[in-house]
């Protein structure tokens, strides 16, 4: 994978909200390139992925929040086997879960931005990066992750 998106390669199938609707405030927010978790309303817990129940106080009022779109690598792995057809030419990829400490540490998952065979350190600031698929039958954009440079 290159240094610039898109990371994933035409021919993929499309991501789109799940039929509940429960997700659809994430989505939502991708296509304006904002960063939306869960929150409850009661406890004030995050949680990521998207539930009708709080996780912590088992309240029923959730609402999402935008979040800073900065976070650092909790755990990370390199894929060398492709999982579709499309992704023949597109590995070695690294896939990161990434840590929001403004979210209440929650984890997210995706793609580092870059060559399949950069170095990837645990603990490394990264920030999202939103890749639009507007060619798509129903436009999507999905949430990538890019090193960045330390801030001292």
């Amino acid at each position: 994978m290159s240094d610039t998106l898109p990371v994933l390669p035409a021919g993929m199938p499309g991501a789109a909200p799940d039929r509940s609707g429960l997700d659809i405030p994430f989505w939502e927010g991708t296509r304006s390139h904002e960063l939306w978790i869960q929150r409850c309303n009661d406890c004030g817990g995050w949680q990521w992925g998207p539930e009708w129940i709080c996780h912590r106080c088992h309240g029923f009022e959730m609402d999402w929040e935008q979040v800073e779109s900065t976070g650092r690598i909790y755990s990370w792995m390199r894929v060398w086997h492709p999982v579709h057809p499309a992704m023949s030419d597109g590995v070695p990829f690294n896939v990161v879960l990434v840590e929001l400490p403004q979210a209440g540490g929650v984890r997210m998952i995706g793609n580092l931005v870059g060559e399949g065979t950069q170095t990837v350190e645990i603990g490394a600031k990264v920030e999202a990066v939103f890749e639009d698929h507007d060619d798509a039958e129903e436009p999507y954009t999905l949430v990538q992750w890019k090193p960045t440079e330390p801030k001292d």
